[in-house]
């Protein structure tokens, strides 16, 4: 794990992801598009990594393309150039909701255009008092529908108000987005690297596979009827129920104790 285009280090489980272009407020080129899409690849058989954090260096999280690397270059594109990208972008978001690893947003700032998409495709976003957030297609002669938003938004915040915030463009500052629900958790500026962190450390010492089927169901079960739902929900409970994690939760609650699900599956992992 070795990025070019932006910072990548490991904590306690934790894979930190951080944009790091301040002095053009962490905009994304062709190639950081590229390497974040593979990445979260390349996290689906990294072992050591049970969550993800995503964030960014300075007063922006991610302001979307870059105008003078991809928003120029493309008003002279070619049909097929611009569905490349825009298959480029779509398979950005795609990875980050295929990741059975919970990820986790770190809002230090603004995020508008593809970067308030990423934050949506995040399962858990902490933000920053300062972090206003804007989905600003159509102010730019766009659809609103860009980069599946339209499917994220309407399941995190309903429908209305995605309609609202894709249609009109407009800023929202953080207090409005954490009261629609679009933001989990906000906390002062000092105190956005630590919260997001701790978010994402508390979620890598769950219970992987527990994790990864939950995030699996959410993205499935939308499109699914209740009997179809009841049907797979019965059937990956059931998996769960016969892994070393449940196992640990239970010797852990015998023992009053918090219990330690990477060594469980560490443990499995060496009995295997």
């Amino acid at each position: 794990m070795n990025p070019q285009h932006f910072r990548y280090h490991e904590d306690q489980g934790v894979a930190v992801l951080r944009l790091d272009r301040p002095e053009r407020l962490n905009a994304l080129t062709f190639e950081s598009y590229r390497e974040l899409a593979e990445t979260f690849v390349a996290l689906r058989t990294r072992a050591e990594v049970r969550a993800v954090l995503v964030t960014g260096t300075g007063r922006a999280f991610c302001t979307g393309g870059d105008q003078r690397d991809i928003i120029a270059p493309l008003l002279t594109a070619t049909k097929a150039e611009l569905n490349a990208f825009t298959r480029l972008t779509c398979e950005l978001i795609a990875n980050v909701r295929r990741l059975e690893k919970p990820v986790v947003a770190g809002l230090n700032g603004i995020a508008c255009g593809a970067g308030a998409v990423l934050a949506a495709a995040c399962d858990v976003r902490v933000a920053a008092e300062s972090a206003k957030i804007a989905f600003l297609f159509t102010k730019v002669g766009l659809s609103g529908a860009d980069m599946g938003a339209a499917w994220l938004l309407p399941r995190i915040v309903g429908l209305g108000r995605a309609s609202e915030l894709l249609m009109s463009g407009e800023w929202v500052d953080a207090r409005r987005a954490y009261e629609i629900g679009l933001y989990n958790q906000l906390v002062p500026d000092a105190e956005l690297p630590g919260a997001a962190l701790d978010a994402a450390r508390r979620l890598a010492a769950g219970p992987a596979l527990g994790l990864a089927v939950t995030k699996r169901m959410l993205n499935l079960e939308a499109s699914m009827t209740l009997e179809e739902a009841m049907a797979a929900e019965g059937w990956v409970q059931a998996e769960c129920m016969s892994s070393s994690d449940y196992a640990e939760g239970y010797r852990a609650f015998v023992e009053k104790r918090a219990p330690d699900f990477a060594a469980a599956t560490r443990r499995s992992g060496a009995a295997t």
